[in-house]
C-alpha cells in the first residue's frame, strides 16, 4: 500500500512538472517583424539598416531567448558584429516598452537582384535550464533596386576661335536620372573662363544632351564631377575622366567656311545702309511728282 502511494505520488509530482513546463513554454509566445529598412530600396554593394522588433520578451516564463540574422546571399555582416545577440526575458528594461529592438547594419552583395530578396532570422528561446532551446525561423523581404547610374563623357566639339568646348553626356545605366550637373574643377590641363558648373537637367536611360564651356586647354587628361539625383531621389557623384586633344578640333573645313561675328556685323551694316540709301531715293522721287 505505501509503495502504491509513493508511485502515485511520484507520478503526480512528474506530471505536475510536465505541465509546468507544457504551460512555461505556451505562456512564452515570441515572434520577430521588420519595421523600417533604410534605404528603401537598398543599394547593391552598400549597406542597408533593418530594425527588427522581437515581441513576447516581456515575459520572463521565455527565460534566455537569442536573435540572429543568417547570413547567406546576398546578405552579409560586418566582422565583429553581435550576432546572435542574448535577451534574458523579463528583465531588461527599454523604455518600459513590451518589445526589443534590435538594429543590424546589413551589406547587401554587388551581386544582388533587383526585386525582393530573402533575409532570413532566427530566433530562440530556453523555457528552462537545460531544455532544448525552442527555434523559429523567419523569412522577410529585403528590397533591393541598383539606382546608381554611370555616365560616357566625350568632348563633341570645341571652337579655337571662341574657346567654346562643347560636352556631351550619355546616360548609360538602366535608370533615368534627375538634376544632372557637371563640374570642370580647377585642374592642371583645362582653365575654365566663367562658370565651371553646368546644369543640364534630367536624363533617361540611354538617352543624351550637352553641356558647353568656355575654356582653354593645351591637351590632356581632364577631370569632371557628375553630379545627379538618383531614382530613390539621393543625391549622388560619380568622377569621369576625358582625354582632350586640341589638334583633333584645329584646321577642320567646317570651321575654315565658317562666317565669323564681325563679317555678319558688317553684312548687316551693309543691308542697313542700302535699305536706308533706298528709302531716301524713294522719297525723293515721291516729292519730285508732287511738285511736279
Amino acid at each position: 500500500m505505501e509503495k502504491r502511494v509513493i508511485l502515485f505520488g511520484l507520478a503526480c509530482f512528474l506530471a505536475s512538472l510536465m505541465l509546468a513546463q507544457f504551460v512555461s513554454a505556451a505562456a512564452c509566445s515570441l515572434d520577430v517583424s521588420v519595421i523600417n529598412q533604410d534605404p528603401y530600396p537598398a543599394i547593391p554593394g552598400e549597406y542597408v539598416k533593418v530594425v527588427f522588433k522581437i515581441t513576447g520578451v516581456e515575459n520572463p516564463d521565455c527565460k534566455s531567448v537569442s536573435f540572429e540574422v543568417k547570413e547567406k546571399f546576398p546578405f552579409t555582416l560586418n566582422p565583429g558584429t553581435s550576432n546572435p545577440i542574448s535577451i534574458n526575458a523579463g528583465t531588461y528594461n527599454s523604455q518600459y516598452s513590451s518589445y526589443y529592438l534590435a538594429p543590424y547594419d546589413i551589406r547587401v552583395s554587388e551581386d544582388a537582384l533587383n526585386g525582393n530578396n530573402k533575409l532570413e532570422v532566427e530566433l530562440k528561446s530556453s523555457t528552462s535550464a537545460g531544455a532544448t532551446p525552442v527555434a523559429q525561423l523567419k523569412d522577410f523581404d529585403i528590397n533591393v533596386e541598383d539606382s546608381i547610374a554611370d555616365f560616357e563623357v566625350f568632348i563633341k566639339d570645341y571652337k579655337p576661335a571662341t574657346n567654346i568646348m562643347t560636352l556631351e553626356i550619355l546616360n548609360i545605366g538602366e535608370n533615368d536620372v534627375q538634376a544632372v550637373t557637371i563640374e570642370i574643377p580647377k585642374q592642371h590641363y583645362i582653365e575654365i573662363k566663367g562658370p565651371n558648373r553646368n546644369i543640364v537637367g534630367d536624363i533617361d536611360s540611354n538617352e543624351y544632351t550637352t553641356a558647353d564651356f568656355e575654356a582653354t586647354s593645351d591637351g590632356g587628361n581632364i577631370l569632371l564631377n557628375v553630379y545627379y539625383t538618383d531614382s530613390i531621389d539621393v543625391r549622388r557623384n560619380i568622377t569621369k575622366t576625358i582625354f582632350f586633344d586640341p589638334a583633333y578640333f584645329e584646321g577642320r573645313a567646317a570651321d575654315a567656311g565658317t562666317t565669323s561675328g564681325w563679317t555678319y556685323l558688317v553684312i548687316l551694316l551693309i543691308i542697313v545702309g542700302a535699305s536706308y540709301w533706298g528709302y531716301k531715293k524713294y522719297k525723293a522721287r515721291k516729292h519730285k511728282k508732287l511738285f511736279s
